[in-house]
């Protein structure tokens, strides 16, 4: 964790709201995935926050990337394309790949110069695809269990297992070439057992499709969802990895056979901090609340769109009681918490919320004329 100490300090600098970037933790919660997963290559998730200079550091240190739109697809072709040469002279186009299943046609033509590798989840994107990419290599996404999954992604993509056969055979026939399967158990997915079931999905399909005659298949893409350590009811991502190592090494014993994977949130969620400013306090209905110069509009965008809840907490010592906090902007959606335990604090105090570097500043918004907050990057 940043020492409080410096971010009292940055905040003086740099004013509020500022959101602060650590790149030790991006480079060490990167290092952890690889130790813990020897045989699993990490494809950064760039949406989780596609900040270049994070997009930078993850490159250097190793990372592949995950992306879902032309713009992150850009970000990272760019960043990268300015590293000295040195730094770039091993970089290949397939440590790319478009994970979105589906794609507009303006996306696929601006794609396949890059001969790219793309997910693809049913039969009209296959047509899309030999007509605009032809030279794309595909991944079949399956649609596998979500439960417990803090943010699911199954009702929206994959296909279902019964047809993934027929859909790779589909795609052979108009000349493109099918490289391996992908799933996604859901963002956040404590439900380890998620893991088990799409791994087991995933290798019947693979026997299946050999039988078929499709043998040539050579990836096995595990997706995301791999949980921060947001609070001490998740449990270790060394937990995981011991199953997923344990199932990949049953499943998929063909040491030809790529497995990666699309950590985001679980790289990027505890390496950062955001402070804020007290810009206003009330009392309401027998209730402190505080009002700060951050909301969830910006910042504290991720409890609307990723389910998350973040604990506000003061750099001021004291008694606590049960506060509520609230955003800058008019609308009284911009509620952050209804029951903070905060001390008394005063207009011009800093506050504080940890490990929100994930889902937050991505998507954060204009929305009353409010700018987003002023990024800081720490340890480059």
């Amino acid at each position: 964790m940043i020492p409080k100490t410096m971010l009292k300090r940055l905040a003086r600098r740099h004013g509020t709201p500022l959101f602060v970037v650590d790149h030790d933790a991006l480079r060490k919660n990167l290092a952890d995935f690889r130790r813990h997963l020897p045989r699993v290559q990490p494809y950064y998730a760039v949406k989780a926050n596609p900040d270049p200079a994070i997009v930078r550091t993850l490159y250097r240190a190793g990372a592949s990337f995950d992306v879902a739109s032309l713009p992150e697809f850009m970000t990272v072709h760019e960043n990268i394309q300015h590293l000295p040469p040195k730094e770039r002279q091993d970089f290949i186009w397939d440590k790319i790949i478009y994970a979105n299943p589906i794609k507009d046609e303006a996306t696929l033509r601006a794609l396949d110069p890059f001969r790219p590798l793309v997910t693809y989840d049913n039969f009209a994107e296959i047509g899309k695809i030999r007509k605009h990419a032809p030279h794309a290599g595909l991944a079949l996404r399956i649609r596998v269990p979500n439960t417990g999954a803090m943010v699911e992604l199954s009702s929206k993509f994959g296909a279902a297992p019964g047809e993934a056969v027929d859909l790779i055979a589909a795609a052979h026939r108009v000349g493109l070439v099918v490289e391996g399967l992908s799933f996604h158990v859901g963002s956040q997915t404590t439900n380890f057992d998620n893991y088990v079931q799409a791994l087991h999905l995933a290798s019947g399909i693979f026997r299946e499709a050999h039988l078929r005659g499709f043998t040539k298949m050579n990836l096995m893409d595990i997706g995301g969802g791999f949980p921060a350590p947001y609070d001490a009811n998740v449990r270790p991502f060394r937990e995981l990895a011991r199953l997923l190592n344990r199932e990949i090494e049953r499943l998929f014993p063909e040491k030809n056979i790529e497995i990666l994977a699309e950590p985001g949130r679980f790289i990027v969620a505890t390496a950062a901090t955001l402070v804020a400013k007290v810009i206003g306090k009330a009392e309401r209905d027998g209730k402190r609340c505080y009002y700060i110069d951050d909301g969830v509009y910006h910042t504290y965008s991720g409890i609307l769109f990723d389910h998350m809840r973040y604990p506000v907490k003061a750099f001021r010592r004291g008694p606590t009681q049960p506060s509520a906090v609230f955003g800058p902007t008019c609308d009284a959606l911009d509620t952050i918490s209804l029951a903070e335990p905060l001390p008394d604090l005063k207009l011009n105090d800093l506050v504080y919320t940890e490990n929100i570097g994930a889902y937050s500043h991505a998507s954060a918004t204009h929305f009353n004329g409010f700018p987003p907050a002023k990024v800081v990057h720490l340890n480059v």
